[in-house]
């Protein structure tokens, strides 16, 4: 296979499948250090910790070996593989088809795409029509179900006959080969229809599309699963798949909020109820995903989860996402007596919202769990507890939010500050994991002579208020063009920069380097001492470049003499002079 142009496309496909951290803990045993990730570099054997990860950035940078990148870098060392070998090796760990992205690949892939969607829109006209002609499937859908005609055409629902190819005909008569069918996942393992005697509700995307389906029986069959959904797809993906997204986003960015729920028909009775700033995922089971296709309308999610143990798990595994994608969650607690918000809504609907209003930050309900479901007069009830809540602050990127949980936890328990934050430090997971050895390894290498010029880029990077010290900074005193390109933004901007600016996308890798050196090294410092250290560097820096002048001009000297050319000389000795009286102040 060629790795043309497409293969960009392929390479963004794999980056937002897999966590860098995921990856890079497979060789090196990670902890977490703020907002990144701390350990020992896997290619110098050093002893103490100076590798670090940045899951916001999707950069790595080891400083005992000056390297860094983003996820396919660290493979490509690791490994000691080129390129195409860690798009390969990350492909697979992404369960990426690579040959899809190929330019013939990428046609093919379209064209059935184009073929399944056109299934997917005739299956949904047809179930559409079906259920019309079915006085059953009316029965349930708008006496049982009590959904309004409006609900039923804004949704697309339909009813699937329940003889056993009824679809099938159809669609292979306008064309569809029974591959295309099964590639389309509506049929079963027979080549029969996969949805028989069910009430059908299209899954769109975004943009309103039909890209599957999942089918609600209608009648009581013991053995009969209540719920069948499209399987895997080339259109459809549960870990991506957002339901009802096309039919709520107007109301989302109007409300700026999404409300999140279990179950697609929640969504249903919750827009005919008038609240449509509602969508669902593929149960419990949230993803970056999800988030990410929400935080674009709205930075605010509320989660309407059961408050079983299966819905607290999946609640605090969403943390670390929204905290990730930058999503604040809250979380919906529904009246005791109602298993979900469909029932809510059918008993009340002013319930449901007043329940959507009264959502609760998101650690708070975590830990109020926790709290119900240990004894906390007892020491045992306490350190499970404890061990819990911690667990779940330590997800959480801001310390002062870090504090304030700490402190409702000291709360809960009577256990003081002190002692809680020594548990945030010193919390162990499971015991660690067998870690991947690199392919090679080297001794800890001398430092880049030129490292320290990222330095003086990164302690101005993080703090606008030390950039006039460089007006002395002139481009040719640095090397690289990459640092000369961060240089010149800097010298004009006094913005705050926490990722990388339009202007530097060229070099995004690097900046994001900067920025994890920022960070890593210098996000604690004072303003007072951030300042000593950029002039520190910066006197280093002329330092090192008018030796370099000199050492040019005493060249430059040698050759006039043995030229003869006394004037040039003459002219270079005085340059060389005035240089020579500047050294030592710049040393100062």
């Amino acid at each position: 296979m060629r790795y043309t142009s497409d293969m960009q496309d392929a390479k963004e496909e794999i980056r937002a499948r897999i966590n860098i951290e995921d990856v890079i803990g497979e060789y090196v045993q990670l902890k977490r250090a703020g907002r990144n990730f701390k350990g020992l570099s896997p290619f110098t054997g050093e002893k103490t910790p100076s590798f670090y990860v940045s899951p916001d950035k999707n950069i790595w940078h080891d400083f005992s070996s000056n390297k860094g990148g983003d996820v396919f870098s660290f493979v490509m060392e690791v490994e000691g593989v080129d390129f195409r070998g860690a798009m390969d090796i990350l492909a697979k760990k992404a369960g990426v088809d690579l040959s899809a992205y190929s330019s013939k690949g990428a046609q093919e892939i379209a064209r059935r795409k184009r073929r399944l969607l056109e299934a997917h829109e005739l299956a949904t006209q047809y179930y559409q029509q079906s259920l019309v002609r079915n006085q059953h499937a009316v029965d349930y859908v708008f006496k049982k179900r009590g959904l309004s005609k409006e609900i039923v055409q804004n949704f697309r629902i339909g009813y699937a006959p329940s003889n056993g190819d009824a679809l099938v005909s159809f669609l292979t008569k306008k064309g569809f080969t029974k591959q295309e069918l099964s590639q389309a996942g509506l049929t079963n393992r027979f080549g029969g229809d996969l949805f028989r005697g069910r009430m059908t509700v299209p899954l769109m995307d975004s943009s309103g599309q039909v890209i599957g389906f999942t089918a609600r029986i209608i009648t009581d069959e013991p053995n009969a699963p209540k719920y069948l959904n499209t399987p895997q797809t080339l259109l459809y993906d549960k870990g991506r798949h957002v339901f009802g997204l096309s039919q709520a986003k107007e109301a989302i960015r109007q409300n700026d909020y999404a409300v999140i729920v279990e179950g697609n028909l929640d969504v249903v009775s919750s827009h005919q109820a008038g609240v449509r700033q509602v969508v669902a995922t593929a149960g419990t089971a949230m993803t970056e995903h999800h988030l990410k296709a929400l935080v674009r309308l709205s930075p605010h999610a509320r989660l309407a989860f059961d408050g079983d143990a299966a819905g607290l798990a999946a609640t605090e595994r969403a943390i670390p996402i929204a905290q990730a994608v930058g999503n604040e969650l809250t979380i919906i607690t529904l009246p005791e007596q109602y298993k979900d918000p469909d029932e809510v809504i059918q008993a009340d609907t002013s319930l449901w919202q007043k329940a959507i209003d009264d959502a609760q930050p998101v650690v708070d309900w975590v830990l109020r769990q926790y709290s119900m479901r240990e004894d906390l007069t007892t020491a045992a009830g306490k350190r499970r507890f404890t061990t819990a809540g911690v667990t779940v602050v330590r997800a959480l990127q801001d310390p002062v939010e870090q504090e304030h949980y700490l402190q409702k936890i000291a709360t809960y328990t009577g256990a003081s500050l002190d002692v809680l934050k020594d548990k945030l430090a010193g919390v162990i997971e499971d015991e660690p994991k067998p870690l991947k050895k690199a392919v090679h390894q080297t001794t800890p290498v001398a430092p880049d002579g030129s490292s320290y010029q990222d330095s003086l880029l990164a302690v101005t990077l993080i703090d606008p208020a030390v950039r006039e010290l460089l007006k002395e900074v002139e481009p040719s005193m640095v090397q690289s063009d990459e640092r000369q390109a961060l240089l010149a933004y800097l010298k004009g901007s006094t913005d705050v920069v926490t990722d990388t600016p339009p202007q530097l996308q060229s070099i995004d890798t690097y900046v994001k380097i900067v920025l994890l050196k920022a960070d890593a090294r210098y996000g604690t410092w004072s303003d007072e001492d951030r300042y000593f250290e950029a002039a520190r560097l910066i006197r280093q820096l002329t330092t090192e470049h008018k030796q370099k002048q000199k050492q040019l001009l005493t060249e430059a000297l040698r050759r006039a003499e043995e030229d003869g050319d006394d004037e040039t000389a003459r002219h270079m000795r005085q340059q060389l002079n005035d240089l020579i009286k500047e050294i030592p102040r710049a040393k100062k």
